[in-house]
């Protein structure tokens, strides 16, 4: 949806990106957050989320190698960590985490469109009532958008409802985007309708991804978001030239092999890919 060109360097050539220090301060966000609910009901303190802060960040440095190199000296470390508390903060006056506790945190949800594709994601909380409501929330270490602005949060968020609402047969009841940048909390109701019209959103999209493998056609779109793309000296939207990308590449992950490439696309008997 943002840059089908995009969409092929990371997903079917698979180029590495340098980790930015927004990215990776949202990936300790939700770390800290995550662990913060195995603590028992009354010991979810600020205090207690901020402990948590360089033991977690030591655990990324160890799993990722790219956060090692992420800052030239200490004092940038020690400012970037300073900012993640800030976030923090900023979550403990939108909620009590004393006052819930999560069916799940971190849950990898999937589910498979009839003679479409495998949907996968990661949900950060699911909180489920008494009443067996079901609540999906997502945490944003970054701003809201602007009013008028929040069609792709919300479908992002309505993408995992359609999941959650495949797999397990139950419309979610509220879907909660929680921004810490700004403080601001994003909700939406779904209806049976909006998430049917997003599956049609998902199955266009799909069609879209799989007509482009087909003919070789990832047409670059130009925007603001343009300024911190990691590949932006080899798009064609700046004179660059993408690097050559195998068939096989292609139909591992579209399901679908290039036009003239020798052979058709895949058949309903190959395994279905996923969409992301």
């Amino acid at each position: 949806m943002q840059c089908p060109q995009l969409f092929r360097f990371r997903s079917i050539d698979r180029l590495p990106e340098p980790p930015s220090e927004a990215a990776t301060r949202g990936t300790l966000i939700h770390a800290v957050l995550e662990r913060l609910y195995d603590a028992p009901l009354g010991e979810r303190t600020l205090a207690a989320a901020v402990a948590l802060l360089r033991p977690q960040w030591a655990v990324l440095q160890e799993t990722d190698e790219r956060c090692v190199d992420l800052f030239d000296d200490e004092a940038s470390e020690r400012a970037w960590l300073l900012g993640a508390e800030q976030l923090l903060a900023t979550y403990f006056t939108l909620e009590d985490p004393n006052r819930l506790e999560p069916e799940s945190r971190e849950l990898r949800v999937e589910t498979e469109l009839e003679q479409g594709p495998a949907m996968r994601g990661i949900v950060d909380r699911i909180d489920v009532a008494p009443d067996g409501a079901v609540r999906v929330v997502d945490y944003k270490s970054g701003k809201s958008p602007r009013e008028g602005y929040e069609g792709s949060a919300l479908f992002q968020m309505r993408f995992y409802g359609l999941v959650l609402w495949r797999e397990r047969g139950v419309l979610p009841k509220m879907l909660q985007l929680v921004y810490l940048g700004d403080g601001r909390v994003l909700r939406a109701e779904p209806t049976q309708r909006e998430l049917e019209i997003t599956e049609q959103k998902v199955r266009s999209l799909w069609a879209s991804i799989q007509d482009a493998a087909r003919t070789g056609q990832w047409s670059p779109r130009r925007s603001r978001l343009c300024d911190w793309c990691a590949h932006k000296t080899i798009c064609p939207a700046f004179g660059g030239t993408p690097p050559e990308v195998s068939p096989e590449q292609v139909e591992r992950t579209t399901g679908v092999r290039p036009a003239g490439s020798g052979a058709g696309a895949a058949t309903d008997a190959e395994p279905r890919h996923e969409t992301i």
